[in-house]
């Protein structure tokens, strides 16, 4: 029977062995299945007919060679493409499913496995009565994984199984595993996946990875305190970093100049209420009154010392003093352009003249530098109303960050005490008093807030200034959460008064920035989506709805409930915000179910204003990935509906800012000839987006544009927001002197609170333009700056960059050269010249001349010579009276 079966099984067919199934013999059955197993690969199109009898063969628990079957029958399975049932019975093949060997169909299983297992797991940590048990052998086949990564040293595959499937066990026995076989780089593998956000998901489970990173950076051989910290704040645990700076801080010197280091980094991050807890607690854990404090320094001085340090770099504006010094110092502002611009729009929009203020402050953001403002006062006094308001606003930017004499330089248009003489003025100072103080208000001993607060109160109903006093209120204590100036703030929104309840409503939004999950904000959120109801003003609806989207800002999965009944709402503009709060609450995340709703509303919706928010919200969701943009929002950028274009230009601007990608560039070319004014305006704004800080050798598209918008503003035949949009443009594309572009994460991979929200609220300038000089805060320096232990930068510093400096140049400024003018001669009209000529020869014939009768006289008797000025328009020459009476005069 042997021989019969070897013979069998070297032919060119497996029929004849695969018919020794049929047999009553176990045995021989038992010797077919190895012979099949051996020719399964080769001969499975002829086994397959015998598949139902294998098949049941591998369901008997008494035959002795079930696994054995099973495995056959699972490859057969695998060959037909049928992959479930192919791992149903790869699962009861026992050792004959060996995870170790390498080959396509032990791969295709083990990913099918994987899939499969992922999908349970979901399900189970979703609705556990619901879910669907895990098969044991299943679990056993990961486990199997799991070691066979430890075996190849591959693991960043079995990291990534355990994130998929959500396995924190395995997440921390990998990790140790990789530390105990000196692969340190898991940590930073792992940490740069939950920062992405997009790989790891949910953000429960995300923060849950991140606590185990925290515990095992703390214990290598060489703690990563700089990772320890970020994890912190990603946990919100201030305490627990305001400890680990105190040990740094009480270490070498080293440490500590890694703890000044860290304090840079965490200021990078924009998130203020951190930063004050943090400085809170370092302050708490030193001893109080003046007995503590000496006893402190008698224990040790260093310690005292360096927390002075930390406290000037995280509370007074060590950075800041370092970047205005590099702004003013490095600006490369083309202050001809701003001449060029404010000479073509002499006398005409006033919407122009607006946008030619807000374009000189992105311009000089930051710089300090307000010289073209004080040229030309008298030019700017013709803003009224609430363009006074934004000028006055837009000095806020150009000082951006000048917290120590803010107060000196907005002093003129400051409230005063007692009535209010220019509301527009007043509140405009009180506005830029905010940009100002941007996320810094808190700092120190909150004076800004104070004045605020005290502005606020004592304008009594005069809603012009509430409005500039909140919007100041919410830059300054942005993200602190301050129960009293909510209460404050809510006073305002609850008078019901348009242009105050707009403002208090955006001021709430800045204040609980991100803190949806708060004690406070739990507490009042319900009288905010009642109130959106109640109130008859679009203005409120819209200001409350973009509020609610700020407190929602990166909570990704906890915010669901709350954007799900704003999508599901009647009103448009409840609508609207419901799509920002889907872009501040997965901002840089690529969430794809996130995504999908944005896309459905972009196509669907009713509102033409809803469909444009759904559009541009796409950037803010995908920034992270910005080569993947242009082609996502091509079709939309074909769209028949010009509010769809337009947010896929603001959508590519915010993504695709500061990269120069050539799908950016291509997709937004064609819209700048759009039929449409605004589309044109919205791709001019997306256009500088994406050009910024690039040079023309990098990209030659820089030059066309700039010229493009310049042509723009003189053409009589252009609209006024195509003019608006070209002349914004150009501020945009030099922010900062050419020093400053978009920047909503960090150089640690966190997101900018600031910068999210300052690009989301600039966008709503389609409604409201005084809310434009929220731009600069998405912008951010691109400068390199080293101190040494004592903030003073060393003079033997140097950079070595392989780069041409032709890559990163800054624009070439043209010198316009004054040229002599030559007198022009005076274009006459034929009757013109023969009506002067008539009045001097009258005047001739008083003083005694008598002209002599010539066809071309040219000259009168007494040798007196008159001027003969040609007219471009007629042949016909006059006689210049003022020539005649210098003669006379000159004879006399």
């Amino acid at each position: 029977m042997t021989s019969v079966l070897q013979h069998v099984s070297t032919s060119s067919s497996a029929a004849g062995v695969v018919s020794f199934l049929e047999e009553d013999d176990t045995q021989l059955k038992v010797r077919a299945l190895h012979k099949i197993y051996q020719i399964i690969d080769v001969h499975w199109a002829e086994i397959c007919e015998s598949l139902p009898l294998i098949e049941g063969l591998s369901e008997d628990d008494s035959f002795p060679a079930h696994d054995l079957a099973a495995a056959i029958a699972s490859k057969c399975f695998y060959h037909l493409q049928e992959y479930n049932d192919a791992l149903r019975l790869a699962l009861s093949a026992g050792k004959y499913f060996d995870v170790s060997t390498k080959n396509e169909y032990i791969e295709t299983m083990l990913s099918h496995c994987i899939d499969q297992y992922k999908s349970l797991r979901v399900q189970l940590l979703k609705d556990r009565d619901a879910a669907t048990p895990i098969d044991p052998r299943m679990e056993s086949i990961i486990e199997q994984m799991f070691q066979r990564c430890y075996r190849d040293v591959c693991f960043e595959q079995a990291l990534g199984v355990a994130l998929d499937t959500h396995r924190i066990d395995k997440v921390e026995e990998v990790i140790a595993e990789a530390v105990k076989a000196e692969k340190e780089h898991i940590l930073g593998y792992a940490f740069s996946l939950c920062q992405s956000a997009r790989n790891v998901t949910p953000r429960e489970f995300r923060l849950s990875v991140i606590e185990v990173l925290v515990k095992h950076y703390g214990q290598l051989r060489n703690p990563d305190y700089s990772n320890v910290v970020f994890g912190l704040q990603y946990l919100n645990r201030p305490k627990d970093a305001a400890q680990t700076l105190e040990q740094l801080l009480r270490g070498s010197i080293n440490e500590s100049l890694l703890a000044y280091q860290i304090a840079f980094d965490l200021l990078e991050t924009e998130n203020q209420g951190f930063i004050l807890k943090v400085i809170a607690e370092l302050s708490a854990s030193q001893p109080a009154g003046a007995e503590g404090a000496a006893a402190s320094a008698s224990a040790d001085p260093d310690y005292d010392q360096r927390l002075e340090k930390l406290k000037r770099v995280l509370l007074e504006g060590l950075d800041i003093d370092l970047t205005l010094n590099f702004l003013f110092k490095n600006s490369h502002t083309d202050m001809n352009l701003l001449k060029d611009v404010k000479q073509l729009i002499e006398g005409k929009s006033n919407v122009l003249h607006n946008s030619t203020v807000i374009a000189h402050a992105f311009l000089q953001t930051g710089s300090t530098i307000d010289t073209f403002l004080r040229d030309n006062l008298d030019w700017l006094a013709k803003a009224k109303n609430w363009a006074k308001f934004t000028a006055i606003a837009s000095m806020g930017v150009v000082h951006k960050g000048h917290i120590h004499q803010s107060m000196a330089l907005l002093q003129p248009y400051l409230p005063q005490g007692g009535e209010s003489t220019s509301p527009y003025s007043e509140s405009g100072a009180l506005y830029a008093l905010g940009l100002i103080h941007a996320n810094k208000g808190g700092n120190g001993d909150s004076t800004t807030i104070k004045f605020l607060s005290d502005a606020l109160r004592n304008c009594g109903n005069n809603e012009i200034v509430q409005h500039g006093a909140c919007l100041g209120i919410g830059l300054a204590a942005m993200a602190t959460g301050d129960a009293e100036l909510f209460e404050s703030l809510r006073a305002v929104l609850f008078a019901d008064s348009a242009i105050g309840g707009e403002g208090a409503a955006l001021g709430i939004g800045l204040l609980l920035l991100g803190q949806v999950d708060s004690e406070l904000a739990q507490m009042v959120l319900p009288d905010l989506l009642n109130y959106l109801h109640d109130t008859t003003h679009e203005k409120i609806i819209r200001a409350l709805s973009l509020a609610i989207a700020m407190m929602v800002y990166g909570k990704e999965e906890s915010a669901d409930v709350i954007i799900e009944q704003m999508m599901r709402d009647r009103d448009p503009i409840v609508r609207y915000g419901a799509m920002f709060a889907i872009a501040m609450a997965y901002c840089g995340t690529s969430d794809n179910v996130s995504l999908r709703k944005l896309l459905h509303v972009a196509v669907s919706d009713v509102s033409d204003d809803v469909r444009r928010a759904a559009v541009m919200s796409i950037g803010f969701l995908m920034f992270r990935n910005p080569e993947t943009v242009p082609k996502l929002v091509a079709l939309l950028a074909e769209s028949f509906n010009p509010h769809v274009r337009y947010g896929a230009c603001l959508a590519v601007g915010v993504a695709c800012a500061g990269t120069a990608l050539k799908d950016a560039i291509d997709l937004l070319t064609p819209l700048l000839e759009d039929a449409v004014d605004y589309v044109r305006q919205g791709a001019m704004l997306a256009m500088a987006m994406v050009l910024q800080q690039t040079s023309e050798a990098r990209s030659p598209t820089v030059k066309r544009f700039r010229d493009q918008c310049l042509q723009v503003v003189g053409d009589k035949h252009q609209p006024t927001p195509a003019k608006s949009g070209a002349i914004l443009a150009l501020g945009i594309l030099e922010a900062g002197g050419g020093n400053m572009s978009i920047s909503m994460v960090s150089r640690a991979g966190f997101l900018k609170m600031a910068g999210t929200v300052g690009l989301v609220m600039f966008m709503q300038y389609w409604y409201w333009y005084p809310l434009m000089p929220f731009f600069s805060l998405a912008l951010s320096p691109t400068a390199l700056i080293a101190l040494n232990g004592n903030f003073d930068m060393p003079t033997a510093f140097q950079l070595q960059c392989n780069a041409p400096p032709s890559m990163f140049a800054y624009h070439k400024q043209e010198e316009k050269k004054e040229e002599d003018k030559k007198p022009i001669a005076t274009a006459v009209l034929s009757t013109t010249a023969k009506a002067k000529a008539r009045e001097a020869r009258k005047e001739a014939k008083k003083l005694g001349l008598v002209r002599q009768p010539s066809i071309d006289s040219t000259t009168v008797p007494g040798s007196i010579p008159l001027e003969r000025v040609a007219s471009h328009m007629s042949t016909v020459s006059y006689i210049s009276l003022d020539t005649v009476r210098e003669e006379m005069r000159s004879r006399r």
